[in-house]
């Protein structure tokens, strides 16, 4: 497999002194742009595009202050991350983020790189460079004295020192830039890659092109087949992204009883929202495919369709098959949510060949999932989704129009819990060496947890306990 072909995510975290003026930086990040044919962006790039009211109102601030305001960032690169050849050929941040601030914002909407690049170099270096920086103010060409002096004497006399780069200065701009790092690089745990700048060109290019090229992968002594269980609103969903994006598993999700003819598209379209992505399958959009090819299975689930009825496990499960069957799933691993809901799909599922060896329940309080589910919203106009507490509408006006899913009220999300544990209880015998953990915690605290359970070996029962208890300590 051609490695540049995949979506690459990287986020450059620069020097300061790239930040400041985009030499060094700009060069590194457009080489690896050109070569992986991925997206470059940057702030500047953002605040410029066409056609978005949200990058105008950026570009006033930006006039106005130099800067932007977290949240106004985020969402211009939530917007742009959105578009079709993101999505396809992957992106590039260049300076994005700044602070750990805006590090966690974008780690909240589900954003994570699978590579980040930290260009490093003495500050004695750094300043240097910086000091010897020319602008040529006809052309905009950026020259130094010492690494790329033009050999044309009529453009050396016109070349200036642009503001902001004496040695001073740019020593204030380190001591920023060094108090923000050491807080930015937690929030990317085990893929940050250092490399040292004070080198040639090409080759920090070539040491980055290597690292970008190469996949993370689980530490387990096996491919990765994992279940996800839990009630609505617990989480399932952000955990399977991030086991997916970190380790290359396909991402299955299932949502068995909602495949009907009318609420396909919808499934599809919202609840499925992103499943074009790489490394994403939504089980509805695998029936409509079936059915679109008019296939064995699609014959059998086009009268389930037409009745606005639920198709039957066996048929999603045949279905289902077949795509967990694909060399990715089969090479790479799966990780696997929504499905089986009882013990007769588990069983089902186990008959079949499609083993987990890994299975997770994720428990989180009836009130938690009240808090996060009853307050999410959606802009009718943009499609926008809100949350009154976590993620609120900017304006009143926008709020004024929001809408609640009908399956986000109470009611609903009541009867759907109670579903889930009358179930719960058989499908954790089933499955007796399941790890349970508390989901009413912080995401990528959870998904700790899950990642160690990956890599480690199982812990074992103590006799007599049931299939969700542990002795002290195993859980951790």
């Amino acid at each position: 497999m051609d490695a540049t072909t995949a979506p690459h995510r990287i986020p450059p975290e620069m020097p300061q002194y790239g930040e400041a003026n985009h030499i060094f930086e700009l060069m590194q990040a457009m080489w690896l742009g050109k070569h992986l044919n991925s997206n470059l962006l940057s702030v500047e790039s953002l605040i410029a595009k066409e056609y978005s009211s949200l990058a105008a109102d950026a570009r006033t601030h930006y006039q106005k202050f130099q800067t932007l305001p977290d949240v106004l960032l985020v969402r211009l690169l939530q917007e742009r991350l959105r578009e079709e050849d993101c999505i396809r050929r992957g992106w590039i941040l260049d300076g994005i983020p700044e602070t750990r601030e805006q590090a966690l914002l974008i780690q909240t909407l589900g954003v994570s790189p699978r590579h980040v690049i930290v260009l490093s170099a003495p500050d004695t270096v750094l300043i240097e460079r910086n000091l010897g920086k020319r602008i040529d103010p006809q052309t905009g060409e950026i020259y130094h004295t010492t690494f790329d002096w033009p050999p044309e004497s009529e453009i050396q006399d016109r070349l200036i020192a642009p503001a902001g780069i004496s040695e001073g200065e740019t020593a204030r701009r380190l001591l920023e830039y060094h108090r923000n790092m050491v807080r930015i690089l937690p929030s990317y745990p085990k893929i940050v890659k250092v490399i040292t700048a004070d080198q040639p060109c090409v080759d920090v290019f070539y040491q980055a092109l290597t690292y970008v090229q190469t996949v993370h992968r689980s530490n387990a002594p096996f491919t990765p087949r994992v279940l996800l269980c839990g009630p609505v609103g617990s989480g399932k969903s952000l955990q399977a992204a991030l086991l997916a994006q970190k380790y290359g598993l396909v991402n299955v999700i299932s949502r068995p009883g909602l495949y009907s003819a009318e609420t396909l598209p919808t499934v599809f379209n919202k609840s499925c929202e992103g499943c074009i992505m790489k490394n994403k399958v939504c089980c509805g959009q695998l029936l409509k495919e079936a059915v679109a090819d008019k296939s064995k299975y699609g014959e059998m689930i086009r009268p389930f369709f037409e009745k606005e009825t639920a198709v039957p496990s066996y048929i999603i499960m045949k279905v289902l098959g077949q795509r967990l069957d694909q060399q990715d799933c089969v090479e790479r691993g799966w990780v696997l949510h929504g499905f089986p809901r009882d013990r007769d799909q588990a069983c089902l599922m186990d008959s079949m060949g499609y083993k987990p060896n890994r299975v997770f329940f994720l428990n989180v309080p009836f009130d938690s999932i009240i808090e996060r589910l009853t307050l999410r919203r959606t802009d009718p106009v943009t499609g926008e989704r809100s949350h009154l507490m976590y993620k609120p509408p900017p304006t009143m006006e926008i709020q004024a129009r929001l809408l609640q899913s009908p399956k986000d009220s109470e009611e609903q999300i009541r009867l759907r819990m109670e579903l889930f544990y009358r179930n719960s209880a058989e499908l954790q015998e089933f499955y007796r060496q399941a790890i349970t953990l508390n989901g009413d915690q912080d995401p990528y605290t959870v998904f700790e947890y899950i990642e160690s359970g990956v890599i480690n070996p199982l812990p074992k029962k103590v006799p007599g306990l049931r299939a969700k208890e542990y002795p002290p300590g195993e859980q951790s």
